[in-house]
């Protein structure tokens, strides 16, 4: 099955295929290791994350490329007023992006670059821009694109770039330029910040050259898919294309993906409007890491996410339900042989899932028959319709769809339990939800004991027991489910 993609190049939605007709190549923006990662950044990279799976379930092979930005302005600010260097610094925001990438199930991409570790390969890119016409430097020795030198720039973002001016995000620089619209490829040292000697000058690189450099070094100078944010298209994925086509003269990528803004209860995530949140933040007020996978990825990637805590709420339901189902399909004994209605269901429940993500990766559509499979199941289970054949049917199903949303094995003690160390090594237990600190309380081996204690005093009629432990369980956030194949017990 072909995926069909948006292509913000062109404008229309057309089939991603490897143009060697093997390994499909591409690289996406990735973070800028100043501060640790907030909501708005992992809903790219969890929508990059649904692309990658979606094209390995339809069995494409999948060379990923993802930088790491760790030289920048901010990096080089925020580590001066810390007073060491930047080497120093960032290590900290890496190690939690990566914490962060497996608490939120982000697969890690074949491979990861580090702007610093790139160096050479941008100053070699500079040099070349310059035998092209297209780089120059300046009195204090830092170095700029010609921007006149490539009259194609803006064809990505469709932006009339005739009158443009320097403004938000376009680098602006006390440094003497032959035009405003020029930009950056390598800063000239200023006292005490981090620079590197190289054979074009001491300083450090622009923004926007690693990832010209480093998309070419691992994926060539033309590759398949370039993937990030919507507000990386301009100027960023505009510079990229400029600096390396006109080295090139080829396309750098044939197929442009960005990912919608997101906002928090209708309004632009930010400090100064008191709604801005960091998955830290989140986990430690006690809501479950794969509860906001799925919120940040129930909304397909061109459509503008309203994240809000009820949709939180909702997601953790949804969760919830998929994971009682999964629980009782595996755990309920059928009789064997099949219902031709519930292998019918789940042909149809597995093909509309699948179009749907072949469809610009309809995330919310791709849910819909995958909850409507529950419904018909649980309810041909209460009604002795369902079999150990349709069991099996369905699990396959599941299987496929947590093989993208990957929501449905229960892995989030693990990432509160960082989370909260995380915590406690920041001084910030204050910031700890007390239900979550309650749910904390008692180890599974504990919980274990409690239910065996329980069962205990329902076979000697001790209903007052029981009913205590039950409570007590429910006060640090144990659930317990009696069937008759025994006692089940998960936390909320």
């Amino acid at each position: 099955m072909t995926l069909l993609l948006f292509n913000t190049l062109t404008g229309q939605v057309e089939p991603l295929v490897p143009i060697d007709g093997q390994t499909l190549r591409m690289y996406a923006c990735g973070p800028t290791v100043y501060d640790y990662g907030h909501i708005g950044n992992f809903r790219t990279f969890l929508q990059v994350d649904v692309l990658r799976r979606f094209l390995k379930l339809t069995g494409v092979p999948l060379r990923h490329v993802m930088n790491i930005t760790d030289v920048d302005d901010k990096i080089i600010r925020n580590a001066a007023v810390a007073g060491i260097p930047i080497g120093e610094y960032t290590p900290r925001y890496v190690n939690a992006f990566f914490e962060d990438m497996e608490a939120l199930r982000i697969e890690r991409p074949e491979q990861i670059a580090r702007a610093t570790d790139h160096i050479d390969r941008m100053v070699e890119l500079i040099q070349k821009l310059e035998a092209a016409g297209a780089a120059y430097k300046t009195e204090d020795g830092s170095w700029y694109f010609r921007l006149s030198s490539f009259p194609a720039y803006g064809k990505l973002s469709k932006k009339d770039l005739s009158g443009m001016e320097d403004g938000a995000r376009v680098d602006v620089d006390e440094y003497e330029k032959d035009s405003a619209r020029d930009f950056a490829l390598w800063k000239a040292a200023k006292p005490g910040e981090t620079a590197w000697d190289t054979a074009i000058g001491r300083g450090r690189p622009g923004w926007h050259i690693e990832c010209s450099a480093m998309s070419m070094e691992y994926l060539g100078d033309s590759f398949d898919l370039h993937a990030g944010g919507e507000d990386l298209m301009f100027p960023h994925h505009e510079n990229e294309i400029a600096q390396s086509e006109s080295v090139t003269h080829k396309p750098l990528a044939r197929h442009w993906m960005h990912v919608r803004f997101l906002l928090v209860d209708g309004r632009k995530m930010s400090k100064s409007e008191g709604n801005f949140y960091t998955l830290r933040d989140l986990l430690l007020k006690g809501y479950k890491a794969s509860a906001i996978r799925l919120a940040l990825i129930s909304v397909p990637y061109r459509h503008q996410l309203n994240f809000t805590f009820d949709g939180l709420a909702e997601a953790t339901n949804a969760i919830e339900r998929l994971r009682t189902f999964h629980e009782r399909l595996r755990t309920t004994t059928f009789a064997e042989g099949t219902n031709p209605a519930m292998q019918a269901a789940a042909a149809k429940a597995q093909g509309e899932y699948m179009e749907a993500l072949a469809n610009d990766l309809n995330t919310a559509e791709a849910r819909a028959p995958i909850f409507e499979l529950l419904r018909a199941s649980n309810t041909a289970i209460d009604q002795g319709q369902f079999f150990a054949g349709d069991r099996d049917a369905v699990l396959r199903v599941l299987a496929s769809f947590d093989a993208v949303f990957d929501v449905i094995a229960d892995r989030d003690a693990e990432a509160t339990k960082h989370a909260l160390a995380w915590a406690e090594a920041e001084g910030r237990m204050a910031d700890v939800a007390p239900e979550l600190l309650a749910r904390q309380a008692l180890s599974d081996e504990e919980i274990e004991a409690l239910v065996a204690q329980r069962t205990q005093a329902k076979k000697q009629r001790n209903f007052a027991r029981a009913d205590q432990i039950r409570n007590e369980l429910a006060e640090k956030g144990v659930v317990l489910e009696d069937s008759k194949d025994g006692v089940r017990w998960k936390r909320k």
